[in-house]
């Protein structure tokens, strides 16, 4: 047995002799003492154990919360023992890598699609597709080789963990996706890795979920709770062989409560994870999250990437510490990159590897690594962290060679700020400090050293090569060859691999085959899916309720519409109409799916990553968990549809109608999933869609007969499972239906004519029998429609197959796409004079920084300096089942002139306080004052502070240099010149070292700037509004590397010296880092203040109140990671005997604080100052914000290329098939029928344009939410920025849609007619834009739109007059509702416009052919009922065989519709005022709608 002493803690502890040696040469750090730290964190895993013990019989359930009996490396020693003891084998995989080389796609600067290079690519891609298929040397589209990594060679054997560290870029996480095998976005990976012994392909294809990549973004669905991602994660991942007395559910159980409280995240177990516009947990809890999936696969080779982003430093180091333990007890093989590491989480690991890039410049023990760089020549500076310290060698900018002097760069800018006011200040101290404040401490100059060609200076490597080069040769390269070659040997004598093997067979679960990479069975996996995605739908009550009820708002007003259809003649056609609407609207309803599908993707593929679940298990799953919703769906609409219709009311027939419908719902839903599968992206899958669903309305046998199809396009009819499901419907509803001829359907008829068909008349309704009064409805739509009642099964059957099709072929594609990873790119504005012009005076600065001949001067920056106070604050939010308060009765404040911290760990209310604080909150109830110079807040408060916040929203398609532009145009004041702004945002691009991506679009992850530029230009356009009140930043430093997080934190420091008054959340901050710090407020979970105060030259302020109640910090720790110690936020237990909430309040420091606050506010009221901050909201004119909003807006739909083109694309294909279908129409009355179709389908375009308008409207929202909560522009300044950015589009669209369509269909040539044609499409097309921004402005999301939208056009459609004229509705709905649809205009003024003076000459089949009286000519005996109803007769002097035609010109044919020529300039106007409200309400929608909640 040994004994080590935990670091900080007078007790010893004692650690089994086998469990706490090992071998220097396996383990150069003090594991020992790493494990006797991790003590703590047993003990509060307490009820993990306890449950164990419940489950295996050992301690009852009532003791399960004893907390004294646990032991963390216990229990998951004994767990391990009795793994072995039950004959489960463990997973030990050692990783080697020799001369590995990367390479990825570079050398071709990529620049910004545009509008016209989507039509050109278009044009092109036959020629694009060709050269995918030729070699890469003969494409000249194809990304040049460049190497990202070069020469990499080293060892991690079982048990070993791997700490990589390199400077942004320079390919740390290039490393750790090789080594994890997510190597598909890299063009080549050469080199040798090996797994046990085992090639890289084999174990990749084998066992690919046995090395798991732990991506830097969180990526989860936000309306899941926590316990509900962990859970799903590990019933996909539940060993088949377990102990004997440990179900599935109690394994999920007990490991789902395991890592909770591992990662101190029980508390969040049944909160939502939520994101950036979705309420959940914290970021750094979320962090926690997706660390606590990665651990929940089971991989024993893991990579994690930068994970400690968002973590505070106690949280962070427990986290390493638990991968130690970890990586101990089951001899994983770990990999971390980490910024700004602390000495404690350093302490963790065994080796380091040193990139920079792209080269090797160290591999070795962790512990020389520091020795390393410092006899290779670099100077020491023992007051830097170890890890900054091995990242700063590789960074010119920041190292200093053992030549250099001795200067010391620590003092740079640490202790150069304004004194802080201490609480014991006089009262006249405010003023003074108010007034202004020290300039920092002038860093020294130093001269430049270039490397010579052999990339040293003055002997001492200063280039990634030369590093490389230099390690090579050195006796730790040596070391670690002679141990690669040794475990090689070992490996070969031993040949872990098939014990390996066997393990991973043993954990397979029954019905999983031996060679899948799946832990589960395929139907596990599917299972799995489903439940999570019932979860999903569940859990997202407002879409749930929102689907059903427009389901049923549907069915009803339908069902009233065609209220008690009758089985007559009448009914004939109308009845095919219901049953039609039916269809349709359950079939497109479908199309809702796309976006979601979209927009799941990254989280799909992460997922798949992991092996959680094949990719065609997701694609069964959420099939299967669908259906049920579906159907229950569909069967409440059928039921109500079905009565109110008055269809054939049988059992038999009802269940038919039921089944056809779901059956055809299930088919085109499993068809846009297919399309979501195998397109790139959005816009891509909405331009097949609509170039898909206009063929399968026209082509679905209602709108055109197949007898009446082109003989070139009929085979369409064959191939659309519209088809088949509507001939089911009909077959159905009319196979057992005699119609009554009656009414109109008689002639002649009328007064002087007989009520029933008589020798002297004819029944015209289609497969009527002279002489016979009823038709049957079998040859009814025999003869209509050629359909024939025995094939409805037959048809039935088709649909089921085109369903079995789309979803094989939907599981077969997401396979395959799932395999393809695109990689990470970054997309250029290109140049113009004044872009080339200011990049080049960049370029110039940064090289005359380097040669520290350049200084930023920031004096004067602020103009006004107040101070900031708040008392008694409070804030509770509603929760389920009651209020939950998050912040509690804090005080503070901040002065100008000083750099405030706001700690506290992970959960503990510092970013709800600062939503607080600056107004950001907009649920929840807020108590307390916050005063700005002794005053209640005004309405310029907003405006005149800058809030950095946390998550990363921008507007995607601006460069980093427009961004930071807007922001100062918008947020500066006005008086200050544009040029002054402009040259204001060059220097922020110099000090944030943006100046490579200046010109580089923001866009998303893996498709812009990475995680880190994204957090420096967060942080970028806050400072370019020179915010004249308060700055605050949540978490700046968070995923930036030591150096860039020293600068940030040293730049604040200059502002506050300037006059800023600063409050700043910040994590992991290294001792350098605090010291700039003059006050800090921490808090501890629930919102409570532990300490506000000061801090002091090296923290000493701090440290003694600790130390004067209980807490003493040791020298050797940083004070930043003690104090979250010290009140319990880590994993230790809290020092001292009370709550540190109540030492607060009883110490003399919140007294002090609290007479500070009155002293200030008092003193607050005598200072004069400049009011330069104007009273007013806003920043700039209303004027100006139009202009400078609008003109982004029309810059960013200019640059989202496929959005323009799929509008366009979508109209040219739909104005082209209507076009061949309805070629050259003639004048018959079939054709006059035909005219009216052709000008219904203006009426489709709405459906394609709000479908991709929506989506563009809710993403520039919540753009729009950030910025208006910064006060940079007024809410109707987006909505009309959005509208005009769309017109240019919409009259490109029109023209094109028009152009193809009206002239190739023989639609009139007159001007007058053809002129207003084109005006009513031109309006339409506004129209449908300005729909789609109103549905948007009032729905929350994207999927709550699409499920709005059938409702919305099946209404408008519905009373049109189309499908059913305006003379058959009920009154009820023709009395107003038919005036109030805008497709009445649309519709009514285009057939006017078209069949006014229109001549009508009848084709031989369309002659109703009847025989007068004896002795009577067909004139004579048919001329009352022409006078009445119209038409006329073909040989009005025969005696037999008259010939009738039911109209004469196009105005009979509207004229029985009750509309009129006259009306048609009405209708337009009318049809404009639709517009105009529409843009009223979305502007009004804008103004008041909120959906962020926060």
């Amino acid at each position: 047995m040994s004994e080590i002493q935990e670091k900080g803690s007078p007790d010893a502890v004692t650690l089994n002799e086998r469990d706490a040696v090992v071998p220097q040469s396996e383990h150069p750090v003090d594991v020992q003492g790493a494990k006797a730290e991790f003590e703590a964190l047993r003990r509060t895993l307490s009820t993990a154990s306890s449950l164990h013990r419940v489950a295996t019989g050992q301690k009852s359930l009532e003791d399960a919360n004893d907390e004294e009996d646990f032991d963390l490396k216990e229990y998951l020693r004994s767990t391990n023992e009795s793994q072995t003891k039950a004959g489960i084998k463990s997973k030990h995989v050692g990783v080697t890598w020799k001369d590995v080389r990367v390479v990825g796609g570079g050398g071709l600067k990529i620049h910004v699609r545009r509008f016209p290079d989507a039509i050109f690519e278009f044009a092109l891609s036959p020629i694009f597709l060709a050269l995918k298929f030729m070699p890469a040397h003969f494409n000249p589209f194809m990304p040049k080789p460049k190497p990202l990594l070069e020469g990499f060679t080293g060892l991690a054997k079982p048990g070993e963990m791997v700490l990589v560290l390199g400077r942004p870029g320079s390919g740390c996480s290039t490393f750790l996706k090789t080594i994890s095998g997510r190597r598909g976005e890299y063009l080549e990976v050469n080199g040798d890795v090996e797994y046990a012994g085992m090639n890289a392909t084999d174990f990749l294809k084998l066992y690919k979920g046995e090395a798991a990549y732990n991506p830097e973004e969180d990526l989860h669905y936000a309306t899941l709770t926590v316990g509900q991602t962990i859970r799903f994660a590990l019933s996909t991942k539940t060993p088949g062989r377990r102990l004997p007395e440990q179900s599935k559910a109690n394994f999920v159980s007990t490991v789902e409560d395991l890592l909770l409280r591992m990662l101190n995240i029980t508390h969040t177990r049944d909160t939502l994870v939520g994101d950036e516009f979705v309420r959940g947990i914290s970021g750094g809890e979320r962090k926690r999250v997706s660390i606590a999936e990665m651990m929940a696969t089971g991989a024993c080779v893991v990579s994690y990437d930068n994970s400690t982003r968002g973590l505070d430093a106690s949280t962070a180091l427990d986290y390493a510490k638990s991968l130690r333990i970890m990586t101990d007890i089951f001899d994983m093989t770990t990999f971390v990159s980490i910024y700004q590491a602390g000495e404690g989480i350093y302490d963790q690991f065994d080796k380091v590897l040193v990139i920079d890039q792209g080269r090797q410049v160290y591999f070795g023990p962790a512990k020389e690594a520091r020795q390393y760089f410092i006899d290779m020549g670099f100077r020491d500076f023992p007051r830097q962290t170890t890890a900054d310290y091995l990242t700063g060698c590789t960074d010119p900018n920041e190292r200093r060679f053992a030549f250099e002097g001795s200067e010391s760069r620590e003092s740079g800018g640490v202790n150069g700020a304004a004194t802080p006011i201490n609480n014991a200040v006089d009262a006249g101290a405010l003023s003074k400090h108010a007034e202004a404040g020290e300039a920092d401490e002038e860093k020294p100059k130093r001269r430049l050293f270039v490397p010579d060609e052999n990339g040293l200076v003055d002997g001492v490597p200063a280039t990634a090569e030369a590093m490389a080069a230099y390690y090579e040769k050195s006796a730790i390269a040596e070391r670690m060859r002679a141990e690669i070659e040794e475990y090689n040997a070992k490996v070969r004598a031993e040949n872990p691999a098939d014990e390996f093997k066997q393990a991973v067979l043993d954990a397979k679960g029954s019905g999983s085959r031996k060679s899948s990479q799946y832990q589960v069975s395929f139907l596990a996996q599917v299972a799995a899916v489903a439940r999570r995605h019932v979860q999903l739908k569940l859990q997202d009550r407002f879409s749930l309720f929102t689907s059903y009820g427009t389901a049923i708002g549907v069915a009803i007003i339908t069902g009233t519409l065609f209220l008690n259809i009758p089985k007559t003649s009448a009914g004939a056609f109308t009845r095919g109409g219901a049953l039609f609407i039916s269809l349709l609207f359950n079939s497109f309803n479908a199309f809702a799916e796309l976006p979601i599908q979209m927009m799941g993707r990254p989280i799909l593929q992460k997922q798949v990553g992991y092996t959680l679940f094949r990719p065609a298990a997701f694609s069964l799953g959420t099939l299967a968990a669908d259906m049920p919703f579906g159907a229950l769906q569909i069967l409440v609409f059928s039921m109500i549809i079905y009565l109110m219709c008055n269809f054939v009311r049988t059992a038999g027939h009802f269940f038919a109608f039921y089944a056809t419908i779901i059956v055809t719902f299930w088919a085109m839903s499993a068809f846009f999933r297919l399309l979501g599968t195998v397109t790139a992206d959005y816009n891509v899958a909405a331009r097949l869609a609509a170039f898909l669903i206009s063929l399968m309305v026209i082509y679905s046998g209602y709108l055109v007969p197949v007898f009446s199809m082109k003989r070139w396009l009929f085979w369409i009819y064959y191939i659309n499972p519209v088809n088949y499901g509507f001939s089911a419907l009909m077959m159905n509803e009319f196979r057992d239906l005699d119609l009554l001829c009656s009414g109109s359907s008689i002639v002649p008829s009328g007064s002087g004519y007989p009520t029933d068909v008589s020798a002297n008349q004819v029944c015209t309704l289609a497969g009527a029998v002279a002489g016979q009064t009823y038709v049957k409805g079998s040859d009814y739509i025999e003869k209509a429609f050629q359909y024939d009642v025995s094939d409805q099964w037959r048809n039935f059957g088709i649909l089921i197959v085109f369903f079995i099709g789309f979803q094989i072929m939907c599981m077969i594609a997401i396979e395959v796409t799932q395999g393809v990873v695109f990689p990470s790119i970054v997309i250029f504005e290109r140049e113009n004079a004044e872009r080339k012009a200011l990049n080049e005076k960049l370029m110039e600065r940064k090289e005359a920084a380097r040669r520290g001949e350049l200084e930023q001067d920031i004096k004067g920056l602020v103009r006004t300096r107040k101070p900031f106070t708040w008392e008694r604050l409070s804030y509770t939010v509603p929760v389920s089942g009651g209020q939950k308060k998050l912040l509690t009765d804090i005080y503070g404040y901040v002065l100008p002139g000083t750099l405030t911290a706001l700690m506290g760990a992970s959960g503990a209310g510092k970013t709800t306080l600062l939503d607080v604080l600056a107004m950001r909150k907009t649920i929840g109830v807020i108590t307390g004052d916050i005063l700005v110079a002794g005053k209640p807040v005004g309405i310029e408060f907003q405006r005149g502070t800058a809030y950095c916040e946390q998550l990363d929203v921008h507007e995607t398609t601006a460069t980093v240099r427009e961004a930071l532009r807007f922001s100062a145009y918008l947020r500066q004041p006005y008086d200050i010149s544009i040029e002054e702004k402009d040259a204001y945002v060059e220097e922020i691009i110099e000090l944030l070292e943006l100046q490579d991506l200046a010109d580089a679009m923001i866009g998303f992850v893996g498709f812009g700037l990475n995680v880190e530029a994204r957090k420096r230009l967060t942080i970028g356009v806050e400072l370019a509004a020179k915010p004249q009140l308060l700055l605050f930043l949540d978490e700046p430093t968070s995923g930036l590397d030591g150096q860039s997080a020293f600068n940030i934190v040293r730049f604040l420091r200059k502002l506050a010296a300037a006059g800023q008054a600063i409050l700043c959340t910040i994590h992991q901050p290294n001792a350098m880092l605090f010291e700039n710090f003059d006050r800090l407020l921490l808090l501890q979970r629930g919102g409570e203040t532990v300490y506000f105060g000061d801090i002091g030259p090296n923290a000493k302020v701090l440290t003694d109140y600790f130390a004067r109640n209980g807490a003493v910090c040791p020298e050797d720790v940083n004070p930043a990671e003690f104090m979250l110690e010290a009140i319990g936020n880590g994993s230790k237990r809290r020092m001292g005997p009370k709550d540190w909430a109540e030492v607060y309040l009883e110490s003399p420091e919140f007294e002090e604080n609290k007479r500070m606050i009155e002293r200030i506010k008092k003193e607050s009221m005598n200072i004069t100052t400049d009011e330069n901050v104007v009273e007013t909201e806003y920043a700039t004119p209303w004027m100006f914000q139009l202009r400078t909003v609008t003109l982004r807006t029309m810059r960013s739909f200019w640059r989202q290329a496929d959005y323009g083109f799929t509008r366009l694309f979508s109209h040219g294909i739909i104005a082209l098939w209507v076009a061949l279908t309805y070629l050259q129409l003639g004048n018959s009355t079939e054709d006059l029928q035909y005219r009216v179709f052709v000008i219904f389908f203006a009426s489709v375009l709405p459906a394609i344009i709000i479908a991709q308008v929506e989506p563009m409207f809710i993403m520039g929202r919540n753009t729009f939410i950030r910025e208006a909560s910064s006060k940079m522009y007024s809410q109707p300044i987006f909505a009309i920025g959005q509208l005009v950015a769309e017109m240019p589009y919409s009259v490109l669209c029109a023209v094109v849609y028009y152009l193809l369509y009206y002239f190739a269909t023989g639609m009139q040539g007159a001007s007058s007619r053809a002129g207003y044609a084109f005006f009513m499409i031109l309006v339409a097309e506004v129209y449908s834009v300005t729909l789609g921004q109103a549905v948007a402005s009032i729905t929350p999301s994207i999927q709550v739109a699409a499920i709005l939208n059938p409702f919305l056009l099946i209404l408008f459609g519905l009373f049109c007059g189309v499908t059913i004229t305006q003379p058959q509705m009920p009154k009820f709905w023709r009395s107003w509702m038919y005036q109030l649809d805008p497709f009445t205009r649309l519709i009514s003024g285009l057939i006017v416009n078209e069949m006014h003076g229109l001549q009508v000459q009848c084709t031989s089949s369309e002659f109703s052919v009847f025989n007068p009286p004896s002795g009577q000519q067909c004139y004579d005996y048919a001329q009352s009922y022409i006078s009445s109803v119209g038409g006329y007769i073909n040989n009005p002097n025969a005696t037999s065989a008259c010939e009738y035609c039911a109209y004469a010109s196009g105005d009979e044919f509207y004229k029985a519709i009750n509309i009129s020529f006259g009306n048609r300039w009405r209708d337009i106007g009318i049809f404009i005022g639709f517009v105009a409200f529409n843009i009223i309400l979305t502007i009004t929608a804008s103004r008041f709608l909120r959906f962020a909640k926060r």
